[in-house]
């Protein structure tokens, strides 16, 4: 049986990628520092292991001793916001943890490695539909700091027989189809709503409402987080038999934050009040996916999930999480 490694396993994205690779009957190992994740979200199957990636000793130790067929890589800090006030953070913990993790898997002969990147890794751009083949240049210390993880994993497999994925996330949204796992830390728009909702606050806070957009507020393409889960799984597969690559993960549709509002009273058939505040620095207009590459490579993918379906599940999500008194 095929050993699987998920570092970052006990975070949002990372819990729903461990809960379907189970489903399909692979091993699974999970290493988190828990600074974000959460133990509760690893799969009881999934073997877990308290490491930070920052700690290159220990993780050498751990690589040294368990053998492994494939990496995915989801550990990073992930605040734009926050990228702005604390800069080295994101260089240390995203950037420095990357490389001691490609430095464990080339040195143990690790042939595939899947790593969590991101739409931020663009900036902003004249058209706002980019394709894998867009200039980056990101806006945020977060999107540089992922663009310099790109950088590395690129360097490394050209002096090491390793086969890469870089996935360039879009705004992720949901949560596990069977509720097992969600997201947990508010921050994120859709998270912002339910939470709200599940309190019976039915308003939100909106940051800049005069960007050049339909309506003044941003746009992007969000994507359902079990439709990704399963793009990482395709993305192994097509590394067994295919070079190495870069994709957009998204559906080639931008959603402005009114529209996700308008979509979430919908749903509840309530209306939610909007409290407008200033931009946030960096923040990108308006950016979603070219995926006509995803589509090519993965003919056989199909969306599952609407925007509704995510919000429905995002919404017993968090009730489940008011109910258990998890968060």
């Amino acid at each position: 049986m095929n050993k699987i490694l998920v570092i970052g396993g006990a975070g949002y994205i990372g819990s729903v990628l461990v809960n379907h690779l189970i489903d399909l009957k692979f091993s699974v190992s999970v290493i988190d520092n828990l600074s974000t994740g959460y133990k509760c979200l690893v799969h009881k199957e999934a073997k877990f292991f308290l490491i930070d990636i920052n700690d290159k000793k220990k993780l050498e130790i751990f690589f040294k001793k368990y053998k492994f067929h494939a990496v995915f890589h989801f550990a990073a800090a992930l605040s734009v916001k926050e990228s702005e006030k604390n800069p080295l953070k994101y260089y240390i913990n995203n950037v420095g943890g990357t490389e001691n993790i490609l430095s464990c898997i080339c040195k143990n002969k690790i042939k595939y490695f899947i790593f969590s990147s991101t739409c931020a890794v663009y900036g902003n751009h004249k058209s706002p539909k980019v394709n894998e083949n867009s200039i980056t240049i990101p806006l945020s210390n977060y999107g540089r700091s992922k663009l310099f993880c790109e950088l590395l994993i690129k360097n490394y497999a050209k002096k090491f027989p390793m086969k890469y994925a870089i996935l360039r996330y879009f705004n992720v949204v949901g949560a596990d189809n069977k509720l097992r796992s969600g997201q947990m830390r508010r921050g994120t728009l859709l998270k912002n709503i339910v939470n709200n909702i599940v309190k019976k606050k039915y308003s939100i806070n909106i940051f800049g409402k005069n960007y050049p957009t339909k309506d003044g507020t941003t746009v992007r393409d969000y994507i359902d987080v079990n439709d990704l889960s399963y793009l990482h799984i395709f993305s192994l597969k097509r590394l067994y038999r295919e070079k190495s690559f870069i994709l957009n993960c998204g559906y080639n549709l931008g959603y402005s934050i009114i529209d996700i509002v308008k979509n979430c009273e919908q749903v509840i058939k309530k209306k939610i009040y909007l409290n407008f505040l200033p931009r946030v620095k960096s923040d990108i207009s308006k950016i979603y996916s070219n995926n006509k590459l995803l589509k090519n490579f993965f003919p056989k993918w199909k969306r599952k999930f609407s925007i509704k379906d995510s919000i429905k599940n995002s919404l017993a999500w968090e009730k489940k999480l008011i109910i258990q008194k998890i968060n």
